[in-house]
């Protein structure tokens, strides 16, 4: 099977379980089985954390509890963590397009939120540690850009904008998966390369304010980038099931173009037993490839591919 997945929660996750050998939805030894695979492996930095915020995060599905806070010592300890996975367990950290090998697993880097980062000049140490994919917010306001869970809907700032540039400079992918809908149409304004929305549905099929509508869809299409189909359950459907996928894929590919539809499972971001029925863990993802028919090889890996080849140097 040749797959990429545009978003896995594996270095948060190592925090708390082994994500080689036994971690559920996802781990290492599973992924390698696959064949041809490319994670972009998040960096998620924050840490667990009690305040007013938790009422705010009402709707999110990661901590559903809990709220969190943003550490930049954890930010370079995933970083070590993923070198770390990388001489132990042989995996490829994918910084040009001479490292996508065929036949290997590969993790791409790419960090969930710029909560950590002091300004836009970040991007040039990121990207030196092995950084090739830039989530611009996560669920909070940063100074660079608004979440989808902002109370006032600011789009890119400044400092955003400048982001956006040099990531284009560095080639770095950009993700707007969690932004609000101003900071993608923003983003999508400003980018010269194609984007991605990492993990994300379509409001149209499921109405949650993570899920992208219409104006979303086409901006993020009209920079010639992908909508990772996910795995987050409130974002599928009121009884979400395996087949919920192809409702949202069908969606976009009949109404904005297939090759604009891949898959960002958010696996490990997703606390135990909150999946799809069907659609549990990486073992089921011989199922999606059928129900994906003849679209499967380019949802699954051309479409992905593509993006990282016009953005990566």
């Amino acid at each position: 099977m040749r797959f990429i997945d545009l978003h896995e929660d594996i270095a948060f996750s190592s925090q708390h379980i082994d994500v080689i050998n036994v971690a559920e939805q996802s781990n290492i030894v599973s992924l390698r089985r696959l064949g041809d695979v490319l994670v972009f492996a998040s960096i998620f930095p924050h840490v667990y954390t009690w305040d007013e915020r938790v009422s705010e995060q009402s709707t999110n599905y990661k901590f559903p509890s809990q709220s969190s806070a943003p550490m930049l010592p954890l930010l370079l300890e995933q970083f070590k963590f993923y070198d770390y996975l990388s001489r132990s367990q042989g995996i490829t950290i994918v910084h040009k397009r001479g490292d996508l090998v065929a036949g290997s697993l590969k993790f791409l880097l790419s960090i969930e939120g710029t909560d950590a980062l002091t300004d836009p000049n970040d991007a040039y140490i990121l990207r030196d540690l092995g950084l090739r994919c830039m989530g611009l917010t996560w669920n909070y306001d940063t100074k660079f850009a608004a979440s989808c869970m902002s109370r006032k809907d600011y789009g890119l700032t400044g400092y955003g904008e400048d982001l956006v540039d040099l990531c284009n400079r560095l080639g770095i992918i950009i993700d707007v998966a969690h932004a609000s809908k101003r900071t993608i149409i923003d983003v999508c304004d400003r980018t010269k390369k194609p984007i991605i929305c990492s993990h994300g549905n379509t409001t149209s099929v499921m109405k949650h304010v993570r899920n992208l509508d219409d104006e979303e869809i086409e901006a993020i299409c009209r920079t010639g980038g992908v909508i990772g189909l996910t795995a987050i359950p409130q974002t599928l459907s009121n009884n979400p099931r395996l087949d919920d996928f192809l409702k949202h894929a069908e969606y976009i590919g009949s109404n904005f173009g297939w090759d604009h539809v891949s898959i960002g499972t958010d696996f490990l971001g997703l606390s135990h037993g909150n999946v799809p029925v069907g659609f549990e863990s990486v073992k089921k993802l011989g199922d999606l490839e059928r129900i994906l028919g003849d679209h499967a090889s380019a949802v699954m890996w051309e479409n992905s591919l593509r993006v990282i080849n016009e953005v990566i140097e």
